[in-house]
């Protein structure tokens, strides 16, 4: 568990900042008519802000990727 935390910490991070962002949206700017499908409830606001934090920092990581030429 210690090694996926330090492999994947950023993300991780970003997936807080993500849910915490999305409660945000929904607390202070979300849909009070119910007709919104990701801003009319906390969980999906949350979930979606999650998604949305962890794909953006993943997008950013800088990772070591295995490719069959690096391995030649």
């Amino acid at each position: 568990m210690k090694n996926i935390f330090q492999k994947y910490w950023l993300i991780i991070l970003g997936i807080i900042v993500g849910i915490v962002g999305g409660y945000l949206y929904w607390h202070f700017i979300g849909c009070n008519g119910g007709t919104c499908p990701i801003t009319s409830s906390p969980v999906n606001s949350s979930v979606a802000g999650g998604l949305i934090g962890g794909l953006l920092i993943s997008s950013f990581d800088k990772g070591k990727k295995d490719n069959k030429d690096n391995k030649k």
